[in-house]
């Protein structure tokens, strides 16, 4: 395809000669490459936990022929659906995956750089070479942003909702029109597909409908509603996959995810602290997942629709904000504050285990590109009106997440735009000190002095201090780095004795280590501090049945499946136990039970069919 006969979006992008963009992306593109053969040649490219594991068993099952389980869709299927498609065109592996993330990585330097010069856009050639200074700069910072690197490398849709994002703020910024109503078609096609991968993306539609009404004043009432309305139409074909299968395949009204009534519910309950926080649940998403469908479930007494369920944490998250109203927002504004806070809240522990392990180069964190993108919001706003869209865009992501709660992958998207307001905010201090309006650069000062204080308002909780330690530690576990695991998790348990998750992970610690009496002492203490943690109850409920203890066996997964009733595996259990105590009646039907859950587990028929034959 020759340069002329390329679609006008990508040439905007991407023009046919070369220039700084193109030395910008091969740049970035390499350091991202390097951090992806550095991941590629330890063990920690292959997913082991949490959420990543998740896109990864999804996509594996998307590969064996299992598209649909004929509910609503319980996650944002996008992403599993084209790593499974990669996986099928160039085998299983999450480097493959991994790659493309990296190309679309230098695909958000390169907007960053473009974005950058277009907001500076003056027209002397002084003016235009320090547009273009700005934007290397900017470009070079989110290349060596150390969450970016960390997530472009791992099995996320991260990377790809960044460069998404960006790429349709860049087509309003780029000119001083409004979208034409084709464009506008074009643009909600591609929000609402890729809100299939990530939701907050549909949050950039008010950026658009805002773009048609202020700009192009001269066009009719009519003309500008035709657009909106192409724009709202695109959306609504572009997601079109997700709510056809929920409406006509699930016969459940979910319009993409019916997983948006638990995440309400996380951030929104009396022990949210504004961060993820999993009261009753396990904190990896595929198990979270299902334990909130099997909650609901224990709660109504019968098997729910999705939307169900949905509106069961739904409703459990209003009730709570109708009945502490102040509370709630306390709760808001500490979110804000954990948006713009230093703190890095890594919930997966990704970060932290690529930096361990000397993967990542060394970079920048999200404090100082705050700082500065928040005081170069203040002072740009005037002299660069272009900027007033980046930060109306980083606005709309803020709002996104407010409803639920922050991470560092969450506000990832809008570290870019900081940057672009962080280069023009060094400009216009520069252009001060240039021109010797040092009181105006000294009043920028003192702005970024206050943002400074803003931002690194410190967080108190040890809680917070203790979660990089037990990522790493849990991390070290599930590889079998025994000595590592040991030195990350008695840091955690040092700094939070009564955390529950904490105690459990020593606890899974010591049994790897042989240490049974050590690992029931831990179990206890987490079960003490959380009387329905069932990861505890069933691993003491393991420990009792190799002590020969088959009574307090019984007892401990019989607590357990109260909290998870649809756990296969507490039902196998279960059925041992009662087994070796003569109850061999409750160990059939228990046994039974396992089997009906998980009918392709070799163990759970052979045990049914070993006590059948018992019976005989």
């Amino acid at each position: 395809m020759t340069g002329s006969a390329r679609p006008s979006i990508f040439r905007q992008l991407w023009p046919d000669s070369l220039g700084a963009s193109h030395y910008i992306f091969a740049a970035v593109f390499l350091v991202r490459l390097v951090v992806l053969i550095r991941v590629a040649s330890s063990p920690l490219l292959l997913p082991t936990g949490s959420d990543m594991q998740f896109y990864d068993e999804w996509a594996k099952q998307i590969l064996h022929g299992h598209w649909t389980d004929h509910h609503a869709f319980y996650g944002l299927p996008l992403y599993p659906f084209l790593i499974a498609l990669l996986y099928r065109i160039f085998g299983y592996g999450p480097f493959v995956p991994s790659f493309f993330q990296t190309c679309l990585d230098a695909g958000t330097a390169v907007l960053i750089y473009k974005i950058t010069v277009r907001a500076m856009a003056v027209g002397s050639d002084k003016a235009r070479k320090a547009a273009n200074i700005a934007g290397i700069v900017a470009a070079a910072a989110w290349c060596f942003f150390l969450p970016a690197q960390a997530y472009s490398a791992s099995l996320m849709p991260t990377a790809g909702a960044v460069f998404v994002f960006w790429l349709l703020v860049w087509q309003i910024v780029r000119t001083g029109n409004a979208p034409s109503p084709r464009r506008c078609l074009a643009y909600g096609l591609l929000i609402g597909f890729s809100a299939m991968g990530v939701a907050t993306l549909l949050f950039l539609i008010p950026l658009f409908v805002a773009a048609i009404f202020i700009r192009q004043t001269q066009l009719r009432l009519a003309a500008k509603g035709t657009a909106v309305v192409l724009l709202f139409a695109g959306v609504f074909v572009g997601t079109s996959p997700c709510w056809l299968h929920n409406y006509f395949v699930a016969r459940d009204p979910v319009f993409l995810s019916a997983h948006g009534g638990i995440n309400l519910w996380l951030g929104n309950n009396p022990e949210a602290t504004g961060y993820p926080r999993f009261p009753g649940l396990h904190a990896g998403q595929g198990e979270m997942l299902r334990d909130s469908i099997g909650q609901a479930e224990t709660a109504f007494g019968r098997p729910l629709k999705r939307s169900e369920v949905s509106r069961y944490w739904s409703g459990k998250a209003r009730d709570y904000i109708s009945a502490n109203p102040g509370a709630w927002l306390k709760l808001l504004l500490r979110k804000i504050g954990n948006f713009w806070n230093a703190f890095e809240y890594d919930d997966l522990g990704v970060i932290a285990i690529l930096r361990e392990h000397g993967v990542v180069f060394p970079g920048l964190r999200f404090a100082l590109v705050a700082v500065l993108g928040l005081a170069g919001a203040i002072f740009s706003w005037r002299a660069f009106p272009a900027s007033r869209w980046v930060a109306a865009a980083i606005v709309l992501q803020v709002l996104a997440i407010l409803p639920v709660f922050v991470t560092e992958r969450y506000r990832l998207a809008v570290v870019p735009g900081l940057l672009v307001l962080g280069a023009l905010g060094l400009a216009r201090l520069w252009n001060r000190c240039e021109s010797g309006s040092y009181l105006g650069a000294v009043l920028q000062l003192g702005v970024v002095a206050l943002s400074t204080w803003f931002v690194t308002i410190p967080r108190h909780d040890p809680s917070l201090w203790a979660l990089e330690a037990y990522n790493s530690g849990r991390f070290a576990l599930e590889t079998n780095n025994l000595p590592l695991a040991e030195h990350y998790l008695d840091r955690a348990h040092i700094l939070v004795p009564d955390n529950a998750e904490a105690n459990f992970a020593l606890g899974n610690l010591r049994f790897a280590q042989g240490d049974s009496p050590a690992a029931k002492t831990c179990y206890e203490a987490a079960l003490r501090i959380d009387s329905k943690h069932k990861g505890a109850l069933n691993n003491l409920g393991v420990l009792a049945l190799s002590d020969s203890q088959p009574v307090e066996a019984v007892d401990y997964f019989r607590r357990a499946l109260v909290l998870e009733p649809r756990n296969a595996k507490t039902h196998y259990l279960l059925a041992k136990a009662l087994d070796l105590t003569g109850n061999r009646d409750a160990a059939r039907n228990e046994a039974a039970r396992a089997a009906e859950l998980v009918p392709d587990q070799p163990e759970f028929t052979a045990l049914q069919d070993q006590l059948s034959g018992n019976e005989k």
